[in-house]
């Protein structure tokens, strides 16, 4: 570590190749275990679209209450499959809402010396902020059922994405895709492999720029994740950089299935301030929110009353603590689909005057 508290250096690990094995754990939930045939899926696509090898660990399937009442297994899991100097990338199956327990158990020794690219998101923030600590680079996103398992097809863009993330050395310019959904579908449905979600158009990312910020190139490392899960890594105090080693840095926030209220979003977002961690950023990258879920259904003006009502707390409050920040919404990264898998820990320049995200 450095004076500000950030890692000396960070390591991207290096890139998988065609027919390599990777690793399948489950080191927040167990849920996937009740959905077999969704993750049989996404087994089924890492092998036939991405020429990949997938290891099944015993945590991917392991019963959920057993899984849930002992976090050191799940810890276990990490170990082995980033210490297996035959496994070329980490796959969660699914997220949840304890891993931070997992967290306790995490040898940074084992994971700094043996680097591997993650994949996760939702509940893997506790992960992937655990590894930005340790220097090591990982991908928010790529996970299996959300977003390899994607009903009907698998979307050209998330395999673009993710074909990046594995095979090459930077994900390079974040471009918008052309259409995007939060239709659920239920994974319980015997036809889900043929059910395709109701895509629809996608106008793109919507840049909030003040003026006297226009024009700039802004460079940072990744930090962040689901603003569900950032403010329990602040409580338990585990796996947060210093605020000082944000200086400088990018946040990247985005809402889960949960569909927080606008005023959940700016408690949410007061935790962050009132650590010191928010006044850090020199911008902010905002996923697009999910506006249904399988419990909640609304209108399409329902929906983009929520999108609109989000933003407005994400701006108003993030700029309470950071005035004149950039903030870039709807961005194609978190719980919609298709998606990017952002590099957390990954060196990202955000230009403003050309509007324009490039991972380096």
């Amino acid at each position: 570590m450095n004076d500000s508290g950030a890692p000396d250096e960070f390591t991207t690990p290096r890139p998988a190749e065609p027919g390599d094995s990777v690793a399948v754990i489950a080191p927040s939930s167990g849920a996937a275990t009740v959905f077999p045939d969704v993750l049989d899926l996404a087994l089924e696509r890492l092998r036939d679209r991405f020429d990949l090898d997938p290891v099944v660990y015993d945590t991917a399937e392991t019963d959920p209450d057993e899984l849930r009442a002992n976090p050191e297994l799940r810890a276990a899991d990490v170990h082995e499959a980033f210490r297996d100097p035959d496994i070329s990338a980490v796959f969660a199956t699914i997220g949840g809402d304890d891993q931070v327990r997992v967290l306790r158990h995490l040898d940074p020794e084992i994971l700094r010396a043996n680097p591997t690219r993650f994949f996760g998101m939702s509940d893997n923030t506790c992960l992937a902020s655990f590894l930005w600590t340790q220097g090591v680079v990982s991908f928010y996103g790529g996970q299996l059922l959300n977003d390899v398992a994607t009903a009907g097809h698998l979307p050209e863009y998330t395999e673009r994405y993710l074909r990046r993330a594995l095979f090459e050395p930077s994900l390079g310019e974040l471009a918008p895709a052309e259409r995007w959904t939060d239709d659920t579908v239920e994974w319980a449905r015997e036809d889900f492999r043929e059910v395709e979600p109701e895509y629809e158009p996608n106008d793109g990312p919507r840049w909030d720029v003040p003026d006297e910020r226009e024009g700039e190139v802004i460079s940072g490392r990744l930090w962040g994740g689901c603003l569900t899960v950032l403010p329990w890594l602040l409580a338990a105090d585990r796996a947060v950089p210093a605020p000082q080693a944000l200086d400088g840095a990018v946040l990247a926030l985005e809402t889960s299935e949960e569909l927080p209220t606008a005023e959940a979003v700016r408690r949410k977002l007061t935790t962050l301030g009132e650590r010191g961690l928010l006044e850090r950023f020199a911008a902010v990258l905002v996923g697009r929110p999910q506006t249904r879920s399988r419990e909640v259904e609304r209108t399409d003006e329902e929906r983009a009353e929520y999108r609109a009502d989000q933003r407005a707390a994400v701006r108003e409050w993030v700029r309470a603590y950071n005035p004149g920040v950039p903030i870039v919404f709807d961005l194609d990264f978190g719980h919609t689909n298709p998606t990017a898998p952002v590099p957390m820990g990954g060196r990202v320049e955000v230009e403003t005057g050309e509007r324009r995200i490039e991972f380096r």
